[in-house]
Formats: structure tokens, sequence, C-alpha cells
């Protein structure tokens, strides 16, 4: 619809009232207008985002946000080493429902530009360490979701069946990820809380002068619950020069020690985002979105043909070989993005560019970010940033919104990409550019 901002601030006012509302701006984004998304500022010095949803599954995702925000308490809050936007309130605009939270400072950073060492990949380690720290009785005491290792186990057993039902998963891709269900050892964990399948740009940055950047928000807890740890964790398929410093921050930040197939689990569950696409794409009988599924499957198994994947005695020569093809992946290319002005991006693509010219004009969806914040972000990385190539398909979450023409046209030619031997690492890149959309797009 693209409501005006002056609309959208004036709803403010019904969410809270009372408020003094002094001005507005945009929250500029390209996306897929799931959203209606402006900032509102209070006489009081605060900023307010506000988010008016545009169809029933948007209008969920707020409602699910509001309750998990509420279930964040002063003394969970007290317990994380970052923010968590505030709940302000709920009210209607139009037909669409709206969420009002505070607006957090912040840059971000996309996953394939997160470097390795100190600073962004130890930081996000350990936030996502405090998250699963926080005590079960936040999700509990709110009606969240709770899932038991078993239950998580259950689940992704039936997305395997479900997928391979439809006949277009390759066989060796349904024997490895059935293997892995039935590995026991795989499933022997300590449900947590857990963000629900946190991605990259679930993270706000401030730059430290000394130790880099340090994550002060975390945004995007809608998928709030109790279950599989490795949720958290499966975005680093798409990060591969900081997995290894994440996870290791990761386990040092834990109270306790982490399980034995946590990594594991994790990138499994990142390439079985594969067949929730396809899943979801013959649910809805879009014959576009079975096509482009099956083509990156193809790819995938194609990328996997040299790996183990009967899992013969030590499952790490099978499950784990196999899904380290994925981390070997180059990025595939993308729109030129400079992270350093990206803020409280709600659609976690979307990044802000704050003009105060355009506060006439309607507002454009889906992102927020806080003009005022100016990070010092590397000088190199930003180079990177503007030169990089990087796919924006950084997840297929748990559930997904419709892709647009131009990223299926762009994602049919995996399906060429592996003709011979010399063509595999194309392959490859295929289907960690797929996984990478398809993941930020779904946690919108």
């Amino acid at each position: 619809m693209g409501r005006s901002p002056f609309t959208l601030a004036a709803a403010v006012t019904a969410a809270l009232p009372g408020a003094e509302v002094t001005g507005t701006r945009t929250l500029t984004a390209g996306g897929d207008g799931r959203f209606d998304s402006a900032v509102a500022s209070l006489a009081d010095g605060r900023e307010l985002a506000i988010r008016v949803a545009d169809d029933d599954d948007a209008a969920r995702e707020l409602a699910a946000e509001a309750l998990a925000l509420r279930a964040l308490t002063d003394g969970a809050r007290a317990m994380l080493p970052f923010r968590a936007p505030a709940y302000i309130g709920e009210t209607r605009v139009g037909d669409g429902r709206a969420l009002v939270t505070e607006l957090l400072p912040g840059f971000q950073i996309e996953a394939s530009m997160v470097p390795a060492g100190r600073g962004a990949a130890e930081s996000m380690g350990a936030a996502i360490a405090a998250v699963h720290g926080l005590p079960t009785s936040v999700v509990r005491g709110a009606g969240l979701v709770m899932r038991s290792a078993d239950e998580s186990r259950a689940e992704l057993e039936r997305l395997v069946d479900t997928a391979a039902a439809t006949g277009r998963v390759p066989a060796r891709l349904t024997v490895r990820w059935r293997e892995a269900v039935a590995d026991d050892e795989l499933w022997r964990f300590e449900s947590t809380v857990v963000l629900g399948g946190a991605q990259a740009t679930s993270f706000l940055f401030d730059d430290h002068p000394e130790r880099g950047p340090e994550v002060t928000g975390v945004i995007g807890w809608h998928g709030l619950a109790v279950g599989d740890p490795a949720l958290d964790l499966s975005w680093l398929s798409a990060a591969p020069d900081a997995a290894a410093d994440v996870h290791a921050s990761y386990a040092r930040s834990l109270e306790r020690s982490p399980d034995a197939g946590l990594e594991i689990r994790a990138r499994l569950l990142a390439e079985l985002e594969f067949a929730r696409w396809l899943v979801h794409g013959d649910a809805l009988r879009r014959n576009d979105i079975v096509e482009d599924a099956a083509a990156l499957l193809e790819a995938l198994a194609d990328g996997l043909r040299d790996d183990d994947l009967g899992v013969p005695g030590d499952r790490r020569s099978g499950v784990d070989s196999a899904l380290d093809a994925l981390d070997r992946v180059p990025v595939a290319p993308a729109p030129e993005v400079d992270t350093s002005m990206q803020t409280d991006a709600y659609n976690p693509e979307e990044f802000w560019a704050a003009d105060a010219d355009e506060q006439g004009e309607e507002a454009p969806r889906d992102a927020g970010v806080d003009s005022s914040a100016t990070p010092h972000f590397d000088a190199a990385q930003r180079t990177a940033a503007a030169s990089v190539e990087t796919e924006d398909l950084s997840g297929v979450a748990l559930r997904f919104a419709d892709s647009g023409g131009d990223d299926r046209d762009e994602v049919r030619t995996f399906s060429t990409a592996a003709t011979d031997d010399d063509d595999s690492d194309e392959a490859q890149r295929a289907a960690r550019a797929a996984l990478q959309r398809w993941k930020s797009s779904s946690s919108e």
C-alpha cells in the first residue's frame, strides 16, 4: 500500500497514548512489501519503529514478535549483554495490524562478510550463547513453542519424508538426510531458549576502537522458542571465514559444554532448508518454486557427489564432510551493498538510507534504520561490502515468503552449473547462493 510515514507516525499515539510525536522519517527498502514501516521521533528523545502488516502471514509474524518482546522481562533483559527492542504497543492502521517498538541503533554485517578473529565473530558467538542461556521459563511463561530434542528430530524426519515424497529430491540426499536423522549421537542435546533461526542480520553492531565490531542489539525475535540450539547457528554455512570463531566463542560463553553434534546439526539444518523450499512450493502447487528447488537440490547433490553420503562408521566422514562442501562455496554476485549504515532492519535483507528530503513521500516498506548510527567499520571491510561477490539468499528459514521473478531467473542458472568435474564448484556456488537468499527472505 505504501502508506505515508505521517500516517504511520500518527498511529503511534494510538499504541502509546500521550506520546508527543515531533517528527517522522521513512525507512527505505526495496523489499517484498510485507510491511509498511516508518520511524517516529518523540519529544522525550526516543525514536520508535512502527510496522504495519499487509497480509495474514506478516500479521502473524508481528503478533509473534509482540508476544516474544513482552516475554523478555526486565530480569531476562538484564541477563543479555546486548539490547532487544522494547515493546511499545499495538494498534491497527486501516485493516493492517501495527506493532510499535523501540528503534535500536547499530549496523549490520552480511554473513559472507563476517570476518574471522576478534570482533564481530566472537561477539556474535557470545550473543547467541547469551540467548541460549536464558531460563526456559521465559518461553514457558509466555506460552511460546517448546520442543524437546526428540520433537525436533521427529519434525525433521517428517520434513525429509515429505520432501522425498515429491519425487524431486536426489536419492543421495534423501539417504544422507535419513541417516543423519537416524544417528542417535546427533540428537543427544538439551533444548534451550532460541531465537528460532538467527541470521547474521539479526545482530546490530557498534564499532569499538580496540575490539572492533561488537554486538549491541539483536532484532527479529518472532521465532523465540525452546528448541534445538543448532537453529541459531545454521546461518554459519554462509559465513565460512567466521564459522570456527563464532562456534569457539559460543562454546566459551556457555555455562555448559555444547553438545558434540551441534555443528553437524547446524549445517544439516542449513542444507535441509532446500527441502523446506521444495515442500513449500509443492504445498502451494507453485510449479515455479518446485522447479527452482529441484534444480537447487540437484546442484547441491552434484556438489556433494564426491562425499560419502552413507555415513559409514565415523558419521563425520559423511554428514559433516558433505555439509563442509557448502562452506567451500564462493558466493554469487549480488547488487552492491554498503553495510556501514544498516540498523534495526526488520526485514533483514533490506537497508535503510536516511534522507530528510524524503519525509513527504510514501513510506517504503519493510526495513528500519537509525540515521544517527554511523559506525566506524574497518575501511577494507567497507570496500569489500561494495565489491565482494555475495548472494541475497542467506536463508530459507522456517517460513517462506513468495519469491520474486528476478530471484527465480537467477536461481534457474544454477541448474546448469555442474556439467563436468571442472564445473562442480559452480554447482556448489549455486547451492550456497540459494541457501543464503532464502533464509534471509523467510526470516523477514
